[in-house]
């Protein structure tokens, strides 16, 4: 009688192979070749705690299949050789790779154009008779767009032209947009929207009519609601002949943005131009416009709002209707502000002719500038310096104590420790990363890449004027940056790098924790069983997400630092369990700015207020088991 086959034992890599992050068993095993495999093993040996796999942090590491990270090159141009295999097979960020569109195919294309995507425009409706074109949708909702639209409408004679959309609700999104509508005769037109909403922009738009004869235009918004990133437009109907056209809204209701006007209506004939908003309920903004009206000729300009309503920030105006001859122009409100920044002002109808009229109804700001003003010829209604003058309680300054609340910081974003108990409503700020997304490289892949600006935007063919070339600078600049009194930092460019630092913080029978989803973001919530918060006061390691090709985080010590636990409970009351966030209590605030949003959200101030908030979606913290 034959023996029976004899049971195959488990090896201790086999059972550690056959376990999933955080679960009992897996329903399949993991290759032991892979970067999940070889973090795992990595992971044990440095935390030997026997704790579950935090699930959230190992579902960030590389899906490279084994095979291509053996043979991953290590000099930057066979990288680059290699660039789209590894963008796709690695989940990274990389620019794309499609080429640009010949004229000849441009040509050949018929509108209306409903969407169009991934590529350059080199000429759409050069010298078009009577008609209609329309241009609705160009590169909406891309990440890492690099595109570029030379030409639309130019030399067109009678055509009533439309663009809906450029670039919106995109992600590092690099733009540039040469010429609409240069030497077009008579017609209409209208361009609806331009990198709206847009997330780290470097968008650029050159030139809007130059050289047009007979047109009426409207240019609706330009980086409308945009986060972060700069933009610039660099000339609005130069040399134009009586041209009407209105531009209704620039920066508006950006956050950081940097922006750049530099010419509009400069040189034009008989234009009626009007600019309704520019930086209008910006936070920190940082504008610059360069030249309004200049040698324009029996032309009636207004510019009716710049920076109203805006949180700080710096500005500079550098000259209006210069050497204009010969009609009115009007600047209604520069820097009402709602929380003055930095505003000058340089050039104001300098070397126009008396028979033009120039009026500026109000300008307002704190530490502010204004040079060379045209003796004659000019109205000046009110020079208000808030630095200087006596404070009024005028309609116009209740408005703008009124918009102080604009920026203030979303609620529920900052709390109090006596907030973190059992029963508690309260709101919850928008928790959702906003990054996107992107994975670890494996550690040895990571180190063939100098950590080096030049050599990372080598590597993934991000040109240092691109928006991703620009963050690609601005994290390894942050990363160099020498930490802060009492600080620790480290840029981890890997996941073993984040375990690495986290040790040697805080030793190897640690945890990591990060709130559990988004549900509740944005709406109020209960907060149902809390947990955690040590007796006396205890260090925390925590990590952000820098913005770079694979995920780079932040990480630095923080002294001082409890940590909770809580479930988040839906408000409506049927005892729902939606959430299990993480929040941190700062204890020592000494160390930061009074004007640090949290002190406006809650009061008091720095050293003798305790600050607490939640750990962000793409975020972690680590602390020393409980």
């Amino acid at each position: 009688m034959a023996s029976p086959p004899r049971p195959v034992l488990a090896t201790p890599l086999l059972v550690l192979l056959l376990l999933l992050p955080g679960n009992a068993a897996a329903s399949s095993p993991v290759n032991p070749f892979t970067a999940k495999a070889a973090f795992i093993r990595y992971w044990n040996r440095k935390v030997p705690n026997n704790r579950p796999h935090p699930a959230f942090f190992v579902s960030k590491l590389s899906p490279l299949p084994a095979a291509d990270a053996a043979s991953f090159p290590s000099s930057l141009p066979d990288i680059r050789a290699r660039l789209p295999t590894l963008c796709s097979k690695a989940a990274l960020l990389c620019p794309s790779s499609s080429d640009s569109d010949s004229e000849s195919d441009v040509a050949a294309r018929k509108g209306p154009f409903t969407s169009y995507r991934d590529a350059n425009f080199t000429n759409y409706g050069s010298g078009a008779g009577a008609g209609t074109d329309g241009f609705k949708n160009y590169s909406p909702d891309v990440n890492i767009a690099a595109d570029s639209f030379r030409r639309y409408g130019r030399d067109s004679s009678a055509r009533a032209d439309s663009f809906t959309s450029y670039e919106a609700n995109g992600n590092v999104v690099t733009a540039n947009f040469t010429s609409y509508a240069g030497g077009a005769t008579g017609g209409s037109g209208s361009f609806t929207a331009y990198a709206a909403n847009t997330n780290l922009p470097d968008s650029r738009f050159t030139n809007y009519d130059a050289g047009a004869n007979g047109r009426s235009r409207g240019f609706t918004s330009y980086a409308q609601e945009s986060n972060g990133g700069e933009s610039s437009f660099a000339g609005y109907g130069k040399s134009g002949n009586s041209l009407r056209e209105s531009f209704a809204s620039y920066g508006n209701d950006t956050n950081t943005l940097s922006s750049g006007f530099a010419n509009y209506g400069e040189s034009a004939n008989g234009a009626t131009d009007t600019f309704t908003g520019y930086g209008v309920e910006g936070n920190v903004p940082e504008n610059t416009f360069r030249s309004y009206g200049a040698g324009a000729n029996a032309g009636v300009d207004s510019f009716k709002g710049y920076r109203d309503g805006a949180n700080v920030g710096d500005d500079s105006f550098a000259s209006y209707v210069k050497g204009a001859n010969g009609g009115a122009a009007e600047f209604e409100s520069y820097g009402g502000s709602a929380n003055a920044g930095s505003v000058d002002f340089k050039g104001y109808g300098q070397g126009s002719n008396r028979n033009h009229e120039i009026g500026f109804k109000a300008y307002a700001g704190d530490n502010t500038t204004f040079k060379a003003y045209a003796e004659t010829g000019v109205d000046f209604k009110e020079y208000h310096n808030t630095s200087s003058a006596t404070a009024t309680t005028s309609a116009s300054e209740e408005h703008r104590q009124h918009l102080k609340t604009k920026w203030s910081p979303e609620p529920g974003k900052f709390f109090r420790e006596r907030e973190l108990v059992a029963g508690n409503r309260m709101p919850m700020p928008d928790i959702r990363d906003k990054m996107p997304p992107r994975a670890f490289l494996p550690r040895d892949i990571a180190r063939k890449i100098s950590f080096e600006a030049s050599a990372v935007s080598e590597a993934f063919r991000a040109a240092p004027d691109t928006a991703l070339g620009k963050a690609v600078a601005s994290t390894v600049a942050e990363c160099e940056r020498a930490p802060s009194r009492g600080e620790t930092k480290r840029c981890a460019t890997s996941a073993e790098d984040v375990v690495d630092f986290a040790v040697e913080m805080l030793g190897d029978d640690i945890v990591v924790r990060s709130t559990a989803s988004t549900a509740g973001s944005g709406a109020e919530v209960r907060l149902g069983s809390v947990t955690g918060g040590e007796a006396a006061p205890a260090r925390a390691v925590s990590c952000h997400q820098s913005l770079f090709p694979y995920l780079v985080y932040y990480c630095h010590s923080v002294p001082r630092a409890r940590v909770y636990e809580a479930d988040i409970m839906s408000a409506a009351g049927d005892g729902r369990k939606i959430n299990r966030g993480v929040a941190i209590c700062h204890l020592d605030t000494s160390d930061w700015s009074p004007s640090h949003g949290a002190f406006v959200l809650l009061g008091g101030e720095p050293g003798k207020t305790e600050v607490c908030h939640w750990i962000f979606e793409g975020d972690m913290t680590w602390t020393v088991a409980d």
